[in-house]
């Protein structure tokens, strides 16, 4: 099974931290978060792991190496142009069986494999991982009619919804829809998925899942690892 980590972003979000180190070599701990999620892709049975790197390649690079240190086969693709978070699909030959395609800062406790069998049994061109999340609004949200009055009044209302993880299993005739040079994301994949009538799945997951955007969920995302490392890597020691 193949693997394709989507690492070339800059991760303005996390400045300063990003100033120096790409976002997924961010450590987590000991451990920077892209040998996390390679490890745990190892683990699950995927062999065959491309990595697609433009800001800091040369960082990514020289830490993960061509795999042999972890025992799985690493490669590269190097986006020499920012082309959002889909279309560096593009430039990696070899996608000729279903292929999982992920953001490399994650922290996640996700069955990749699992994921991987069942989209092999549904028949879908695409399998989003999602997840729920709460959202609380904090302030009050007033409703009102044409004429101007108001009608009701929801004091700090919550929301759940459903969000992609950011995890993905691709058939290989996805990329009959996404353009060449030139940069395109999973939003205007998926509408044009919708608008082709193609057959897109979602695979729910109750688990464990941090993006590690924003300064304050990476905070979160290394205490979650350090206090329970053995749920996110099962068969490490604590030291490897």
């Amino acid at each position: 099974m193949r693997a394709i980590i989507m690492a070339g972003g800059r991760g303005q979000r996390l400045f300063p931290y990003t100033l120096v180190l790409p976002k997924p070599l961010v450590p987590l701990g000991d451990m920077p978060i892209l040998e996390v999620v390679i490890r745990q892709l190892s683990a699950r049975g995927f062999d065959h792991i491309t990595i697609s790197v433009g800001y800091h390649a040369e960082l990514i690079m020289a830490v993960m190496g061509d795999g042999s240190r972890l025992g799985i086969r690493i490669d590269y693709s190097l986006e020499d142009r920012p082309l959002n978070t889909i279309a560096p699909l593009t430039l990696i030959s070899g996608l000729d069986e279903p292929f999982l395609v992920m953001n490399g800062d994650l922290l996640t406790d996700l069955d990749y494999q699992d994921l991987y069998r069942t989209h092999r049994r549904n028949g879908a061109i695409a399998t989003v991982g999602t997840c729920k999340r709460h959202v609380r609004l904090a302030l009050g949200v007033i409703a009102y009619d044409e004429n101007l009055q108001i009608t009701g009044f929801q004091e700090k209302p919550e929301f759940d919804y459903d969000v992609s993880m950011g995890v993905y299993i691709f058939e290989p005739r996805i990329l009959d829809y996404i353009p060449r040079g030139q940069p395109f994301g999973f939003d205007h994949l998926i509408h044009r998925l919708l608008e082709a009538g193609e057959r897109v799945s979602v695979y729910p997951f109750d688990g464990h899942w941090i993006d590690m955007g924003t300064p304050d969920e990476l905070n979160l995302a290394i205490e979650e690892f350090e206090a329970h490392r053995d749920r996110y890597l099962p068969h490490d020691s604590p030291h490897s």
